[in-house]
């Protein structure tokens, strides 16, 4: 299965793309969106910049499916709401490609990487280079973005299990295609 690792953000969205067979993951590939080519008050163009990088990522690298972390809410209500809308933005191009995605906030992510969830960005860096054996520690964005797909890595296996059992949920924060 291959998976694409979205770590929202306005200015720069990363991403992250593994390939996961059975517990083994292998890099494929990881980088950021940037938006600094739009006027930085053009909300609607720097959204289309997202959506757009989003559907390259997918015909570039096919994803069978997507993790994207989860919004926070932060001190700055405005700040709270453009990356609610950035977020928006690259979980709308991701179903619109009929991907499945799945949400997983920073602390999920971080427990999960770097064994604690309240891990320094430099922690989950460095984990995330540990783990996918990669000569340096990605960018911050980016490793981000591979540690919310080696969670669904490791929550995927785990969540089928469930299903299969008739134990999962038939509500959670997944999207799933219709």
């Amino acid at each position: 299965m291959r998976i694409l690792g979205i770590d929202p953000g306005l200015r720069t969205t990363g991403f992250g793309v593994l390939d996961v067979e059975g517990p083994a993951l292998r890099y494929v590939a990881s980088g950021v969106i940037q938006t600094a080519q739009a006027n930085q008050g053009d909300l609607p163009a720097r959204l289309k910049i997202l959506f757009d990088g989003i559907h390259e990522l997918q015909a570039r690298y096919r994803p069978d499916a997507a993790a994207v972390e989860i919004v926070f809410v932060n001190v700055n209500p405005q700040a709270t709401l453009l990356l609610g809308q950035a977020r928006g933005a690259c979980v709308t191009a991701l179903v619109s490609c009929e991907l499945p995605v799945a949400e997983y906030t920073a602390l999920q992510m971080k427990q999960a990487v770097a064994g604690h969830g309240k891990a320094a960005k430099a922690q989950v860096q460095a984990m995330v280079q540990r783990l996918l054996h990669l000569p340096a520690a990605p960018r911050a964005d980016a490793a981000d973005a591979l540690g919310l797909a080696i969670t669904h890595a490791h929550a995927g296996r785990a969540v089928a299990l469930l299903q299969a059992a008739g134990l999962g949920r038939s509500t959670s924060s997944m999207y799933r295609r219709r």
